[in-house]
């Protein structure tokens, strides 16, 4: 088949566009921007464009369908075209549930976690030779690409609530019709499309609503929100809850968990990815594999890239980046890591990157996210600000947003390094989150000099 992909530099769109090359269709694909990692990646393979901008020239009746990514607006010259010559169009999810129609499919939805919990199944699937399809948000050891399509009885789908595309107001996973779901908790998110927390909340209750008679629901217990619409769920659903699993911190900060009657020591790191390996298992159970093949496996895992990544350690301290950005997400991480190594203090850096983080009306929504730490900067940019027509932010926004009166504030990445300078020579180990880059910060020479410092200040 011919296929066209209209945004296909976005993360999921370029990893589309590779995994239907491999499938053997001819396809082609437009944006116009695109940077690293997606530039190189479809270069290698020679599906990136011969000249950025949306070019409806390259349009033809020939073309048996388009993909829509989220980057491409209603207007957009190339969506018009393909109107005119009567072309069908899809969002990528829309896309994804054509190709999964036949196949078992598991979806794991949440405002955190999912990333991971998908992760931590196809680690077990593959680590015990299941052959499935997947589509994850994030990088998986292990796994050349995030997409897989191909004739597997099995698709593993990371299910996003953000909206399909400028075509399809629907959030993408109420495409999917699963088999086995779950739902690893609601924090409200996405504030540019979900303007209330019940605007944001509706989109899991449909999702819950759209589930057969027949599906299994796992879902996290110890979200009292998210178990409320379960209660309040149609009665045709099968829904279970779970709690994380049982763990223990060895003297040296590493996690062991419970499976079944047995101890496994944990390659992860944050004691709440002991509710993703809850939920993992639960869905892995649901597949047919045992307690010791979930355990053995799940011990051997490591997270998703930029997903509480060890940059260094050394001399009692470490140096971690995470993707956290939402209010959750942040408040979770952070208490995650001083749960895990309690004797050491920290200090902790959040990124504003989003559109959600960058809107003065939702920092409320941070309160207390960075109490648990000893030192602490929020950093954002103002040319991020002006690139999405957002009203600027004072310090005192941000500290007030956050009920921290201590906390520094960094809009360029000298403020950060200085920042950085005076919390190595306190001697705290450092949580860097951000869905972000610090404004272009090379994070892997940051961590070096903070751990060369960290280690000088304690001589």
């Amino acid at each position: 088949m011919r296929i066209h992909i209209i945004s296909i530099g976005g993360a999921v769109m370029h990893n589309i566009a590779i995994a239907l090359r491999e499938q053997g269709h001819e396809v082609s694909g437009s944006d116009d921007e695109i940077y690293d990692p997606s530039k190189s990646r479809l270069e290698a393979v020679g599906l990136l464009p011969k000249k950025m901008g949306w070019n409806p020239e390259q349009l033809g009746v020939d073309i048996d369908f388009c993909i829509l990514g989220m980057h491409a607006k209603a207007d957009n010259p190339e969506i018009q075209e393909a109107r005119l010559l009567g072309i069908p169009m899809y969002s990528f999810p829309e896309f994804i549930a054509r190709h999964a129609a036949d196949k078992e499919k598991v979806v794991i939805a949440g405002s955190h976690g999912k990333t991971t919990t998908t992760a931590m199944v196809m680690h077990v699937l593959r680590a015990n030779d299941y052959e499935f399809d997947f589509l994850v948000g994030g990088e998986v050891e292990g796994f050349r690409h995030t997409v897989r399509l191909s004739d597997a009885p099995l698709m593993v789908i990371e299910g996003d609530e953000y909206l399909s595309s400028a075509l399809d107001d629907r959030p993408k996973f109420l495409h999917y019709a699963p088999q086995i779901s779950v739902i690893t908790g609601i924090a409200w998110d996405h504030i540019n499309v979900f303007p209330t927390y019940e605007s944001y909340e509706r989109a899991f209750v449909d999702f819950l609503a759209a589930q057969d008679e027949a599906a299994d629901v796992y879902y996290y217990e110890g979200d009292e929100q998210l178990e409320r619409l379960v209660d309040e769920g149609p009665e045709k659903l099968t829904a279970v809850g779970y709690t994380a699993l049982d763990y223990r911190i060895d003297k040296e900060g590493a996690l062991h968990f419970e499976l079944g009657e047995e101890e496994y020591k944990a390659r992860v790191q944050g004691v709440h990815n002991m509710q993703n390996m809850a939920a993992a298992a639960q869905v892995c159970d649901s597949l047919g594999l045992s307690m010791e093949q979930i355990g053995t496996a799940l011990a051997t895992f490591t997270t998703p890239a930029k997903r509480l990544q060890q940059l260094q350690t050394g001399a009692g301290h470490r140096v971690i980046r995470d993707f956290a950005h939402a209010p959750s997400k942040v408040k979770t991480t952070l208490a995650s890591i001083v749960e895990q190594y309690p004797n050491e203090k920290w200090a902790a850096v959040s990124e504003l990157h989003t559109y959600s983080s960058l809107n003065k009306a939702f920092l409320p929504q941070y309160k207390g996210a960075l109490a648990p730490a000893e030192r602490a900067m929020v950093f954002f940019s103002p040319h991020t600000l002006k690139m999405k027509e957002m009203e600027p932010m004072s310090s005192e926004d941000i500290r007030s947003g956050f009920d921290r009166s201590d906390l520094s504030v960094g809009t360029d990445p000298e403020q950060l390094k200085e920042f950085l300078v005076d919390a190595a020579n306190a001697g705290c180990s450092l949580l860097l989150m951000s869905s972000g880059t610090f404004h272009g910060t090379d994070l892997d020479k940051i961590a070096e000099e903070y751990m060369d410092r960290l280690v000088k200040a304690k001589k």
